[in-house]
């Protein structure tokens, strides 16, 4: 599970901004009527869903996409080379690109809490450190800082007994690699735990599948995947999945002698044919006969179910694309049933602004500043927003400050109409 997030100086993020996973101090009676919204670990209330609200270009992409690349660098970097840039841009205005990028990030692995963060450039990375709670005190596994010293002894330090010979790997851990990243690769226990949350837990991409995981999960959950769809109306009564190999060529080129040749390939491929309550008979190919709604639902769904089912995170940008209100509503009420999954979603859909539905610790908006960065705050921040006003008309009216401001006057549609 995520309990907090920090990010600054990624994209039309400037000042740290900080997504809070961890429920508030609400007591009425609308937050007492939604207990199924959060779960608890320990002592700790902590929220299934978070939903992100703000006009285009605000940066609600933005913050998604920066917690995207900071979780991808922890089981990406280790691959990187000396000639590496990192695929991510700093705020462009007030000095922001000569300052570093900065992730942080508090998370829970069977139980045991850690707080893990790192800084950086296009370049290189510049300090990096973990910490972690075992029996409930906290504990420093390592700590780096790139321009400490010269030798990696000056620039690393570490927990006692934490990682078995960490400076092993702190020798072979250029400035373009995350340490955590290197550790996992030499099988280091601890941080192999983190790469694993990283890698396999917290999933950026609800259809980012290679062929083999696509079709491992389509068996794995068939029958509960039938079933969410039809919950969700579909009239898909049955699928079927045929794992193909198919043989190509790829073009193969030596610049050095400037030659070219082609190689014999195999190629895998997964074909999806649906059938349909009117004629279960007949088969439709799901890639070109079923529409852009269904193959989102499908797809989704089939990530929901991994997700739900092993208590995983899931980020969404946009979570309404192809998709009707009803059927946001009921991916939200899936999570609320599961036990300690969480979903992390960007949207546009006013109709889940609505306090019977979502708590007001639940519903963030991002908002471009003067400076032209982007801000995060919640509604759980507006201590005067009553739970008997109506959320979705303030938000509209801009009472949060997340809207567009639309000049739509009769005078100025003519003007670009007629001028």
């Amino acid at each position: 599970m995520v309990l907090e997030i920090r990010l600054s100086n990624f994209f039309s993020i400037n000042e740290e901004v900080v997504l809070d996973l961890r429920a508030g101090n609400i007591k009425t009676a609308k937050s007492k009527s939604l207990p199924k919204n959060i779960f608890k670990y320990d002592d700790i209330e902590v929220l299934k869903t978070i939903a992100l609200y703000g006009a285009n270009a605000s940066g609600k992409s933005n913050i998604l996409r920066a917690i995207s690349f900071c979780n991808a660098m922890v089981y990406e970097s280790h691959k990187h080379n000396e000639n590496s840039v990192f695929n991510f841009k700093k705020f462009k205005f007030n000095g922001y690109p000569k300052k570093p990028s900065s992730y942080f990030i508090y998370f829970v692995i069977n139980e045991i809490e850690y707080k893990y963060s790192f800084s950086l450039n296009r370049d290189e990375i510049l300090t990096e450190s973990l910490f972690y709670y075992p029996n409930g005190r906290k504990a420093k596994v390592f700590e780096r800082d790139e321009k400490a010293g010269k030798t990696k002894r000056e620039k690393y330090s570490f927990g006692t007994s934490v990682i078995k010979r960490p400076f092993d790997v702190a020798e072979s851990t250029s400035n373009k690699t995350l340490y955590i990243s290197r550790a996992s690769q030499m099988d280091r226990l601890i941080p192999k735990d983190v790469f694993n949350f990283f890698h396999s837990t917290f999933i950026l991409h609800h259809s980012n599948y290679s062929i083999k995981h696509l079709d491992e999960l389509i068996k794995s959950y068939k029958k509960q995947l039938l079933c969410a769809l039809q919950l969700a109306d579909s009239d898909i009564v049955d699928f079927k999945q045929t794992l193909k190999k198919e043989k190509g060529k790829n073009i193969k080129a030596n610049l050095d002698t400037e030659e070219v040749s082609f190689e014999e390939t195999e190629v895998e491929s997964i074909e999806i044919k649906t059938f349909h309550k009117n004629s279960p008979g007949i088969a439709f190919d799901f890639s070109t006969e079923e529409s852009n709604g269904t193959r989102k639902l499908f797809m989704l769904m089939l990530t929901i179910l991994s997700v739900v089912r092993n208590n995983k995170i899931l980020l969404i940008d946009e979570i309404e694309d192809s998709l009707h209100p009803k059927i946001v509503e009921y991916i939200i009420q899936i999570f609320n049933a599961s036990k300690k999954s969480q979903l992390i979603f960007s949207t546009h859909n006013t109709n889940l602004l609505d306090l019977d539905m979502l708590r007001k610790d639940q519903i963030w908006f991002v908002n471009k500043k003067q400076d032209g960065g982007s801000d995060l705050y919640s509604l759980y921040d507006y201590s005067d927003f009553r739970d008997t006003m109506d959320v979705e008309k303030a938000y509209l009216q801009g009472r949060f400050d997340s809207v567009p401001i639309v000049d739509n006057s009769e005078e100025k549609l003519h003007s670009i109409i007629n001028e």
